[in-house]
């Protein structure tokens, strides 16, 4: 019988949670920092490593700070939802397909937001 708090969380959530609490913090971070504000039962070593996986995969930046490091995020949220679009595009080699698929299950809206996108000057 397992404790939920035995439980482990997929890393993609933790990394998630960590991000968010990044942007929510408008500064730079340490992993003792991150931690208090996750307010989760997440050892401070737990959440070092995370903050280094984020950085190895160019997600966040970090700075000396004493012995450590501070971490801050180089994208906001909408920025990385459109990386990671990106990068499981790239991750298909018929592109022209991918992008017909994905504009056909567009809902009308966001197919309206899309083409005044495309047809805009800037």
């Amino acid at each position: 019988m397992t404790d939920a708090k035995d439980e482990r969380r997929p890393a993609g959530e933790l990394e998630a949670s960590v991000m968010a609490a990044l942007w929510a913090a408008g500064a730079p971070q340490t992993p003792g920092q991150v931690q208090l504000t996750l307010g989760a039962d997440l050892a401070r070593t737990t959440v070092t490593t995370i903050l280094t996986r984020l950085h190895d995969k160019g997600m966040v930046e970090r700075s000396r700070q004493g012995r450590g490091y501070a971490y801050f995020p180089l994208q906001d949220a909408q920025g990385l939802t459109a990386r990671r679009m990106h990068t499981e595009l790239d991750r298909d080699t018929d592109r022209e397909t991918v992008l017909a698929r994905f504009v056909a299950q567009l809902s009308p809206d966001d197919e309206r937001i899309l083409r005044d996108l495309l047809e805009s000057d800037d």
